[in-house]
């Protein structure tokens, strides 16, 4: 019945899991920056996607011919599903002569107007036909006297249309053949076109995925001048090649890690060969319960998850080995506790993908030592009790001197590592989450021509205070803040903040300071797919969009920060901020590099509290945390000469090195305690199958889960070697003289050519 049970909520909780790997996982969670990141994107829609389109002939992207082409593609981008916003160059151009030619139709439609009311008026007065023709005459002579030079400064190039190429050349270029500051986000040159797709709010992975599907192949498909390159980019396109890229890692590396920890299981000589791999049975059932848990709660995968796989299927097979081995169950389930405790404290960082991972692992640990318990445990108590191997009489110790010399050496070594994790540099933004992926080579190669790979956001908005309901951001006070404000920004921040689009950009025809009727009228001329990109349906917000760079979130803060500084007051019932994934991202940074000590020190303080009220000996307690300290200090050692950079993942080492090295050395300490080898034995297994299971990350094309696997690789490695440094330093005091057999081992299996008592020390 109970296995019945295991199998209905394993296959169910499968069945409901989905993955996430949504820019909000890569942000911190909760704070009020992502908040309005999220109204942002309900008013105006999310980070474009960035279509690029590229010809080695000088404006042979639009030349008049390929103009239809290159606006169908823009209207088929613009009608597809999930798709709230976009801003074309073709689409601009084409709103822009037919606003023109609305405005001639008018004053035309003007004209002829005073030439019947002329020639009505002279009629009633008694004049004659003729003598009426030459007052309607009149009247248009003064007409076109006052208007008619206005219209050919105005339109020195002829009929405002796609078809007339100095009409083209004369709105986009200036007479020196440049490109005109305010089209360069859509044509960053004379080669190139950019059309910014904005997707609706909100999209879940799926969807997201859907939407770039269909944009690359729109954009691929559609009819440009021969030899045009298209580039599809943006953070939408890396969200959705991070989720492809774990929807084919997750059983790819899985299956890697089962082979390679069942491979080490099965050759190391540490049991009978029958239950070599009884552990990594026992850590897949654990694992697969883990992640149906989060099927069964509605929790989706993110990026978190592909790391905890090979971690837990490494870890997972601790529990069932110690037991194996006749570990003491009190000791098994306290170091246990004190592993998941450890873990557990990464819910104390703010982006969700490392939440996830400590919390998996923390949800996973659990899983893997009550089954071991269950399994492993129960069935070594039935085997027939052989003498416990013990290890020989060991060597005699160096000198108390010369080994606390030499401990406090390395101490300090490690103690030097752990100052150094406030100075290392971090790394959070999604695009360097990305590396090794295709995605981000097209991003890099779209940040090249645009010149950014980001968009910063200044909002106005309307107060939600009842007592000022008339604030309107389509105001003519608006209107002069947005002016004022683009041109500080423009002036002192030029260089980094590229301007975009903005309510005053968009209808820069209406001159500097428009009537408010004027600037109602200029937005109904404008299709919404525009006009929603700048301005809210109510009037209740107005955006004004920047391209930035996120290659430096460090710099990016200190410019963010400026900005907001120098913003001229906004009208009377409004308030301005700065918002957009720049801004979040940078948030991020911020809060991951003021906390990076906080999660360290708490999984080690935390794995230290558990084994010191669960241990008898507390003395092994410190011994652990001791240990944990240096292997942790020296990581970070490695990672300081190697010149890496932290990673959200690496800048908690101290919770997923602590968990380790505490482990290994209580263990050691029973194991010299009670001169048994074949614990010693499993500890030298654990610190294998572990350092397998992280190195297995190695095969992921994403350069964050490589980095990240061979650093805890090698932090398994420092753990183990820490542990047994610790324990040769401060050996157990009460370590008896002659071997004892408290618990029964197990049988040693016939069918192995390997004596039981075989293995390293």
């Amino acid at each position: 019945m109970a296995g019945l049970l295991v199998a209905v909520f394993l296959v169910g909780g499968l069945a409901q899991v989905r993955v996430e790997t949504g820019a909000d996982s890569f942000l911190p969670s909760g704070d009020p920056s992502l908040a309005r990141l999220n109204e942002l994107g309900q008013s105006f829609g999310g980070d474009p996607i960035v279509v690029l389109l590229e010809n080695p002939q000088p404006r042979a992207l639009l030349a008049t011919q390929q103009l239809p082409g290159v606006l169908d593609l823009e209207q088929q981008l613009g009608s597809a599903p999930d798709v709230a916003a976009l801003y074309g160059p073709v689409t601009t151009l084409n709103n822009i002569a037919g606003q023109a030619q609305l405005v001639i139709a008018e004053m035309l439609g003007r004209r002829d107007g005073l030439g019947n009311a002329a020639r009505q008026d002279a009629l009633k007065a008694g004049a004659s036909a003729a003598d009426a023709d030459a007052a309607a005459a009149q009247a248009q002579a003064q007409f076109d006297n006052r208007y008619a030079p206005t219209i050919i400064e105005a339109l020195p190039t002829g009929l405002p249309t796609l078809k007339n190429p100095r009409f083209v050349s004369n709105v986009v270029f200036d007479p020196t053949g440049t490109v005109k500051p305010r089209w360069h986000y859509v044509v960053p040159n004379a080669n190139s076109l950019a059309i910014l797709v904005r997707p609706r709010a909100e999209l879940d992975q799926a969807g997201t995925q859907r939407l770039v599907a269909t944009v690359e192949q729109a954009a691929h498909s559609a009819a440009l001048p021969p030899g045009t390159t298209v580039t599809v980019s943006g953070v939408p396109t890396i969200v959705a090649a991070l989720g492809a890229s774990v929807d084919t890692q997750i059983p790819i590396i899985g299956a890697v890690a089962v082979a390679a920890i069942g491979l080490v299981l099965f050759l190391v000589p540490w049991t009978g060969r029958r239950r070599r791999l009884l552990p990594l049975a026992v850590t897949l059932l654990a694992t697969g319960m883990t992640v149906a848990g989060l099927g069964w709660v509605g929790h989706p995968l993110s990026l978190g998850v592909l790391a905890f796989l090979p971690v837990l299927l490494g870890l997972g097979s601790y529990y069932p080995t110690y037991f194996a081995q006749r570990a003491r169950s009190r000791v098994v389930f306290v170091v246990a506790g004190a592993s998941a405790l450890s873990f557990a404290t990464l819910a104390l960082t703010p982006l969700a993908f490392v939440r996830d991972l400590g919390i998996t692992l923390a949800v996973g640990i659990a899983f893997a030592v009550a089954l071991g318990a269950v399994l492993v445990r129960r069935g070594a108590d039935g085997a027939v009790a052989a003498p416990v191997p013990v290890l020989p009489e060991p060597a005699p110790a160096a000198p108390r001197g010369v080994r606390f010399g030499l401990g406090a050496g390395v101490l300090a070594l490690a103690l030097a590592g752990w100052a150094l994790l406030g100075t290392m540099p971090l790394q959070t933004n999604i695009q360097d989450l990305a590396r090794g992926l295709p995605a981000l080579a097209d991003a890099n190669h779209v940040q090249d021509v645009i010149g950014t790979n980001g968009e910063l956001n200044l909002v106005l908005r309307s107060d939600d205070d009842p007592a000022t309901p008339e604030a309107d951001v389509r105001s003519p006070e608006a209107w002069q803040w947005m002016q004022a404000a683009n041109q500080r920004i423009v002036v002192d921040h030029g260089d980094v903040m590229s301007p975009v689009l903005s309510l005053p950009g968009l209808l820069d025809f209406l001159g500097p300071a428009p009537t408010a009727d004027q600037i109602q009228a200029g937005l109904r001329l404008m299709p919404s797919a525009l006009t929603s990109s700048v301005v809210r349906g109510d009037g209740r917000m107005a955006n004004m969009s920047y391209g930035v760079s996120l290659d430096d979130l460090g710099a990016l803060a200190a410019v963010t920060r400026q900005v907001t500084a120098e913003l001229p007051p906004p009208p009377p019932g409004m308030t301005a901020e700065l918002t957009g994934l720049p801004t979040v991202a940078v948030r991020g940074y911020e809060v991951v590099s003021s906390d990076r000590y906080l999660a360290s020190v708490a999984g080690v303080l935390a794995a230290g509290l558990v084994l010191a009220l669960g241990l008898r000996r507390r003395v092994d307690a410190v011994r652990a945390v001791l240990a944990a300290v240096i292997a942790t200090g020296g990581t970070l050692v490695l990672l300081w000469s190697t010149g890496t950079a932290l990673s959200p993942l690496t800048v908690a080492l101290g919770s997923l090195t602590a968990a380790v090295g505490c482990e290994f050395t209580v263990m050691v300490s029973q194991s010299v305690r009670r001169r048994d080898r074949s614990l010693r034995r499993a500890v030298s297994l654990a610190a294998g199958t572990s350092a397998i299971g992280y190195a297995v990350l190695a095969v992921s094309p994403l350069a964050l889960m490589r980095e990240f696997g061979l650093l805890l690789a090698a932090s398994v490695v420092l753990s183990w070697a820490a542990a047994l440094f610790v324990v040769w330093v401060w050996p157990p005091s009460d370590a008896p003289v002659t071997a004892t057999a408290p618990e029964a081992a197990p049988e040693p299996d016939p069918a192995s050519s390997v004596p039981a008592s075989m293995g390293a020390r």
